[in-house]
């Protein structure tokens, strides 16, 4: 099929660096180099803190305590280079944008463009997954280690999603309750069209799941926070952990950080990120689809301040959409999806940490089979927090989501097709995936005709669906 010539189009707002200077660039590169040794020998040390790491031997025990001799005299002796390193990496943040973005290759091939309406409806599939994704030595606190393998492993996974079925359930159970069209399944969801990753904050495992996801799936966005000094005043020294990837050209994007955060967190640069996606045209107008992508506060005890985050990003969407529209555009969706961590006491979307290093844990098809069995889910998913009760039946703890909303009186409209919860990256991370399929159809002509003649306005209100 011939596409039009301008498609894929080209993204005015997104440039590969996230310094405005090749020198910046290469100073940045400088400070980071001058920070490693310190920060390898400083992630190796917390990881032998870890519960996991404790020996069991004497022998085990005096290895350890060797180990941790070396690790302690090599971060001695990267501290002279670390402090010129962080002189030089702070005053770089202020230049630095607040994302990384990497084009597709040349050969890249996009979906072909929706045409509307002589397509009358199209299916867009999304995923969500928080990946832990640490520095290795605070991965292994969630019984989980090796970020970089994990990184290359979870990039497989992902591609797989890439392949086209005829069947969009294969190895599907039965519908989970309160998920509409919900299935537990085994694989990731086929055809992938957008992929919002949370906790990816080790930027060398980030760069292995995009050199794998760019030439597959389409443009990335990745490295994502506003890092360093910070108002508040917060020391941001880990970005969001969040990464998008796109099967459709992205052609804007932006970031803003959460004015406020407690505790560890206020090291890392949560927020939300928000992109604008081309997917086709409607008589002769663009259609095009939002993307919001966030991962909340965590602790559960820090409700309020994960509700102020919640009110915030609403705005802050509604803010980058009425930034981004154009008058007479076709809005196809606006997705908000990510890890918030509100606990809804379903039968849950986080794993127990304790049981990750089990065989059952580690097989996408066992621990599938294991969590359609209420034992399974009492022994592999995570109960309620601290002090909760157990309630009977038995809850987990759901906390990732994709929530979905169209535009009223808009000539698209969107439509819950599938939900699923995949346990394809067992073994990869403490998160189960959770994914969603909108058919979006073109309403009849005589909608489409008032929409011409007075612009759609989006909903100003909450969230039209939550899965």
């Amino acid at each position: 099929m011939q596409h039009p010539p301008d498609w894929p189009p080209a993204p005015a707002a997104l440039r590969p660096s996230a310094f405005p200077h090749p020198v910046l660039h290469v100073l940045h590169g400088t400070a980071r180099v001058l920070l490693f040794p310190a920060y390898w020998a400083l992630d190796h040390l917390l990881g032998c803190c870890a519960p996991t790491a404790r020996p069991s031997s004497l022998d085990g025990l005096r290895a350890a305590l060797g180990g941790g001799a070396a690790l302690l005299l090599l971060l001695l002796v990267g501290l002279p280079l670390a402090l010129p390193g962080l002189l030089l990496w702070l005053p770089l943040q202020s230049w630095r944008r607040p994302f990384c973005y990497q084009p597709p290759p040349p050969c890249w091939a996009p979906p072909a463009p929706w045409r509307a309406p002589a397509e009358s409806l199209r299916s867009f599939v999304f995923l969500t997954a928080n990946l832990c994704l640490f520095p290795d030595g605070l991965a292994r606190f969630s019984n989980l280690s090796h970020s970089q393998q994990r990184a290359r492993a979870i990039g497989a996974a992902l591609l797989a999603g890439l392949r086209p079925s005829p069947y969009r359930a294969t190895g599907c159970s039965p519908p989970w309750p309160r998920a509409p069209r919900g299935v537990l399944m085994a694989a990731v969801p086929a055809d992938l069209d957008f992929v919002c990753l949370q906790e990816v904050f080790d930027l060398r495992a980030a760069r292995r799941l995009v050199r794998r996801l760019a030439p597959n799936l389409g443009p990335v966005l990745y490295d994502v926070g506003t890092l360093g000094l910070q108002p508040g005043p917060y020391l941001k020294l880990l970005g969001s952990g969040l990464l998008l990837a796109s099967r459709y050209p992205l052609l804007r994007a932006s970031f803003r950080c959460f004015p406020n955060a407690r505790r560890e967190e206020a090291l890392a640069s949560k927020g939300l990120l928000s992109a604008l996606a081309q997917l086709g045209n409607l008589d002769g107008r663009r259609i095009v689809g939002f993307l919001h992508c966030t991962h909340l506060h965590a602790p559960s005890e820090d409700g309020p301040l994960r509700c102020s985050q919640l009110t915030l990003l609403l705005d802050w969407a509604e803010q980058f959409e009425a930034e981004s529209r154009h008058t007479g555009e076709a809005v196809a969706f606006s997705v908000l999806l990510g890890d918030l961590n509100f606990d809804n006491c379903s039968r849950g979307t986080i794993l127990n940490t304790s049981r990750l290093h089990q065989s059952v844990a580690r097989s996408p098809e066992m621990l599938q089979r294991a969590l359609e069995k209420e034992k399974g889910r009492r022994l592999y998913l995570a109960g309620p927090p601290r002090g909760g009760l157990w309630a009977k039946p038995w809850r987990g703890r759901r906390l990732d989501y994709v929530t979905y909303r169209g535009v009223p009186e808009g000539p698209l409209s969107p439509e819950v097709e599938q939900v699923t919860f995949s346990t394809a990256l067992a073994g990869l991370t403490d998160h189960l995936a959770v994914g969603l399929q909108l058919r979006v159809s073109v309403l009849p002509s005589p909608r489409r005709a008032d929409d011409r003649a007075q612009p759609a306005q989006t909903d100003p209100g909450g969230l039209s669906a939550l899965y």
